[in-house]
């Protein structure tokens, strides 16, 4: 397996134990999450776009493995990933280029 597939593999077995013992939190965490990305004036490839931007400057691998694959399921082109990327890059800075470098790393082992 690649890097990211496996983080978000780690992640996500966590989060199960996590959900066992908090499930009113984790269930509300993951209401908030589906409805904060369902289509609206915003389309959900927008908003992941987003969140993605968001993971990458606050350098979270699991926000950026989640979201890179969800974006991949969503039809996100390269360059439209990039582009988010470099809004990252913009309010993140030499940080963010590291994490934006690992972020289409993640979009090559998804695709």
């Amino acid at each position: 397996m690649s890097y990211y597939k496996d983080v978000i593999k780690d992640i996500s077995g966590n989060m199960q134990e996590l959900h066992k013992n908090i499930p009113d939190v984790m269930g509300a965490f993951m209401s908030v999450m589906q409805s904060s990305t369902a289509d609206g004036a915003l389309d959900k490839k927008t908003k992941e776009l987003i969140a993605v931007a968001i993971a990458v400057a606050n350098r979270c691998d699991g926000c950026i493995g989640f979201h890179t694959k969800t974006l991949v399921e969503l039809g996100v082109t390269e360059q439209e990933l990039s582009e988010a990327l470099g809004i990252a890059i913009g309010m993140g800075g030499g940080p963010s280029v590291m994490y934006a470098a690992n972020t289409l790393k993640a979009f090559k082992e998804f695709s």
